[in-house]
């Protein structure tokens, strides 16, 4: 039987532009029946989350990247927004701040990694540091191996510390993007999302592309796979995400630890 994960398994050679963004492999053909079923897995997340925090044995990075308007934040609330908080955070990389970029670019990540028992989203990632900076040519071309270099080995390092890493790009079209941001700009209560830098980042849509496919190819490997999520549906980004997650932490092997014989003696007076 083939595993859903198996399904949205970044290939060798990737080329975005060859992967349809509106494709709904999941999709039982009615959006509220499938938001229904997002739910339902999110819940069973929930249930595994509880398992992970009492057994204290896994630890669970999830990484969430993707062009602006891709669904990062709301990909957090469908799929994670019934976990228990004590167990799970997120955390958002903006631009650094004076004191990180005065260390190496992996110091302020390794920070935010999961301890274990805990999952830790990140709505963006060190991948910033191989995307924006490349893009603007912020880091020269020698530097691009050299990083891709330094991520393998950072997510090899967790790997075998025991965090299980899934890395999600939520693959949306230009004319997409074209639609949310339009969205943002005529209803006032999004505007609190819209940032105009957004609108000068499309400016540099070809050039993002290429990045997010030479990162992928060169750090999609068995221990820090990466998922190619079509994402201009919603409900079938989440469904997808959801799914894979759902399937893949079934098989960790998540138990309750053994009961304490000591405490079944005692007596509550």
């Amino acid at each position: 039987m083939v595993s859903i994960a198996s399904k949205f398994l970044a290939k060798k050679n990737v080329v975005l532009s060859d992967i349809d963004a509106e494709e709904k492999l999941l999709s039982s053909k009615d959006k509220s029946v499938d938001k229904l079923r997002t739910l339902a897995l999110a819940e069973k997340l929930a249930a595994y989350q509880d398992l992970l925090y009492a057994q204290k044995k896994h630890k669970i990075l999830v990484i969430l990247q993707g062009m602006d308007t891709s669904g990062k934040d709301g990909t957090v609330r469908a799929v994670f927004g019934q976990i228990n908080p004590l167990g799970a955070r997120c955390y958002c990389f903006k631009a650094p701040t004076a004191i990180e970029s005065a260390h190496d670019y992996l110091w302020r990540v390794h920070q935010q990694v999961p301890a274990l028992g805990e999952i830790a989203i990140f709505n963006r990632s060190h991948y910033e540091d191989v995307l924006i900076t490349r893009v603007h040519q912020w880091i020269s071309a020698a530097e691009v191996p050299q990083r891709f270099a330094h991520i393998n080995a950072f997510e090899k390092m967790l790997a075998e510390t025991g965090t299980t890493i899934f890395k999600f790009f939520l693959h949306i079209s230009k004319s997409e993007q074209k639609e949310r941001l339009e969205e943002r700009i005529a209803d006032p209560n999004k505007h609190w999302k819209f940032d105009a830098n957004d609108l000068k980042e499309r400016e540099y849509w070809d050039d993002y592309q290429v990045a997010y496919q030479e990162a992928i190819e060169a750090t999609n490997t068995e221990y820090a796979p990466w998922f190619i999520i079509p994402a201009n549906s919603k409900t079938q980004r989440n469904l997808t995400i959801a799914s894979i997650l759902e399937e893949q932490i079934a098989l960790m092997g998540l138990a309750y630890p053994p009961g304490n014989p000591d405490i079944k003696k005692l007596v509550v007076k």
